[in-house]
């Protein structure tokens, strides 16, 4: 399916709405492990939120947790919270502003796109959800029931400062939502290997993080008198090693459900394979582990990242060290990781250590209500599409909220072609119009959802002009 078959009209988002999304791009939030005491860039996009979107700031309540914002919609039914809505402010660093086609931080809008590190991820969803708010009010619409907005400014770099400060504030508070919504899932086209429609993955859980630093420490010397190994070759025989011995493959819960939910749309060959079950189970997960993307569903990754030692050509080191990151499938654990890493190197003069921020896998949901909605909303939004379940590959603010409500989602209603995935965290990040329409109108139906209508007139001037 092409973005012309959908149901949303590009041009449902005129251009005060477009440029509300270019301004947010405009501000350079990059996050950072040890950010300034001062964050200008973060104070600019909080001043621009506030004019924006005046309706939501002047009704719903808003607690700051330093750059991080957490807002209180309350409901006509106030005791029972309906939703927790996540998006992050932060953005990743550029690696290379002069590969792009337009500045990653210009925030411009054309024909087609609007272009701009954090397009994507995750300004994209953080706006929509607040133009959907904005109309909603001014609209006269209220939620039966509570909804909370929690935009953490640190999702990046783990959330510390950020989403794990608001989840123990809403924790403290005794909230418990019956849904919580996030980024990580999205419809992919052309993505999933002989399926011949969009496939809209709502993703229930997400994979464990952890970083293993392997270094080792020599005597040194000249290099015209090399001992038989030296620190340089004795950390590369590790990273390799660790690279060519990964984690087993393994088909969780989660993922067969995912398959099952796709075989009605898979080639005969697929579906067949699928329905041997359990017999088969070793080559399906054989022919996942064959592309990047499949293979992080069915296996705990491993990612060397970084490897570092010696300072001259002539002169022997005497430390070097390597990064490995791990993205662990539930079954596994950030403890596993390490006696992996441990077996395989098998070399007493490796140091091995974790290193740095870690996650374990989340214990993925079950089906339910909220994964229903969510999937009912998407097929409104963008019809034709197949719906499925899955786990989200990387790290994300749900994670700290995990406990805080029954039902857990990560999900935007946006379609991306491989080409657009690899402009994730990547070079030429930008949301098409159409896209972003679609995230616009998949929030405004939720809010409907949740809603009760107002017996008040509702204002007459709004910031959300879709």
């Amino acid at each position: 399916m092409t973005e012309d078959a959908a149901s949303i009209n590009p041009t449902a988002v005129d251009a005060l709405v477009a440029e509300r999304l270019a301004q947010a791009l405009r501000c350079v939030t990059v996050s950072a492990e040890e950010p300034a005491a001062d964050a200008p860039e973060f104070t600019r996009l909080g001043e621009h939120l506030e004019r924006s979107f005046p309706l939501v700031h002047d009704e719903l309540e808003l607690e700051r947790f330093g750059h991080s914002r957490l807002y209180r919609w309350a409901g006509t039914a106030p005791d029972t919270v309906a939703a927790i809505l996540l998006a992050h402010q932060d953005v990743v660093p550029v690696d290379d502003p002069a590969r792009w086609t337009h500045p990653p931080f210009a925030g411009v809008v054309d024909d087609e796109f609007i272009w701009g590190r954090g397009a994507i991820d995750d300004k994209s969803r953080l706006m929509a959800i607040l133009e959907a708010v904005e109309a909603a009010l001014a609209a006269g619409i209220r939620p039966e029931h509570t909804v909370y907005l929690a935009f953490g400014h640190d999702e990046e770099v783990f959330g510390d400062q950020g989403a794990v400060r608001m989840a123990q504030r809403l924790r403290d508070a005794g909230v418990r939502a019956d849904l919580l919504l996030d980024e990580g899932g999205v419809i992919t086209d052309g993505v999933a290997d002989g399926v011949d429609r969009p496939v809209a993955s709502i993703m229930l859980g997400e994979k464990g993080y952890a970083t293993i630093r392997l270094s080792v420490s020599e005597v040194g010397g000249h290099s015209s008198m090399p001992g038989r190994q030296t620190a340089v070759g004795r950390i590369a025989r590790a990273v390799s090693r660790v690279q060519d011995h990964p984690m087993p493959l393994r088909l969780i819960p989660l993922v067969s459900d995912m398959l099952a939910r796709l075989r009605h749309v898979m080639p005969d060959s697929r579906r067949r394979l699928l329905g041997l079950a359990g017999l088969a189970t070793p080559l399906i997960t054989r022919v996942m582990a064959a592309t990047p993307q499949t293979e992080a569903l069915v296996r705990t990754t491993t990612a060397p990242t970084v490897i570092s030692g010696g300072v001259k050509a002539n002169v022997l080191p005497q430390q070097a060290e390597a990064l490995v990151n791990f993205r662990i499938l539930p079954g596994d654990s950030v403890a596993s990781v390490l006696e992996h890493c441990r077996k395989v190197v098998r070399d007493a003069g490796v140091r091995i250590d974790l290193v740095g921020m870690t996650s374990e896998p989340t214990r993925p949901a079950r089906p339910g209500a909220g994964f229903e909605l969510i999937a009912r909303l998407a097929e409104d939004v963008v019809p034709g599409i197949a719906v499925t379940t899955g786990i989200v590959p990387g790290a994300t603010d749900a994670r700290h909220y995990n406990d805080l409500a029954t039902a857990r989602c990560n999900f935007a209603p946006i379609v991306l072609t491989k080409a657009d995935l690899a402009t994730i965290h990547g070079t030429d990040e930008r949301i098409s119009l159409v896209n972003y329409a679609r995230l616009i109108e998949f929030n405004r139906r939720l809010i409907d959802h949740f809603a009760h209508v107002s017996t008040t007139a509702p204002p007459q001037t709004s910031g959300a002009d879709v």
